[in-house]
């Protein structure tokens, strides 16, 4: 998996990489039982902190998405994903009304998350 950080970006350097790891289970490129790379050496790639890399480590723990094994690092959980075909299929039809509205993604995202709250 090709781990892409942004520096510039106004999204925490540890959501960034949760967000991806996230992304790549969901869409099948990271599977149960996976190991992800050991926080020394994805931090060391990225030229990250460490802290930074086992924060992201410890949120995707806690919402289930890893498990943090002792001596095997952090192993992608075996929990079932669900097919995210239709959501996928909405989310670009929201980017392209959200687009012709003239919103801004910052926006988008605000009424996105202000929906998924109700």
């Amino acid at each position: 998996m090709m781990w892409r950080i942004d520096p510039a970006s106004d999204e925490p350097l540890y959501a960034q990489l949760v967000t991806q790891v996230r992304l790549a289970v969901a869409h099948g490129e990271l599977r149960p039982g996976e190991r992800l790379p050991a926080a020394r050496e994805l931090a060391t790639s990225l030229d990250l902190n460490m802290h930074t890399v086992l924060r992201a480590y410890q949120v995707l723990r806690d919402d289930g998405t890893v498990e943090l094994r002792r001596g095997r690092g952090a192993v992608v959980a075996a929990a079932p994903w669900p097919d995210l075909a239709a959501v996928e299929r909405a989310v670009a039809d929201l980017a392209t009304a959200a687009r012709r509205a003239g919103l801004s993604p910052e926006t988008t995202t605000t009424l996105v998350k202000e929906a998924m709250s109700r």
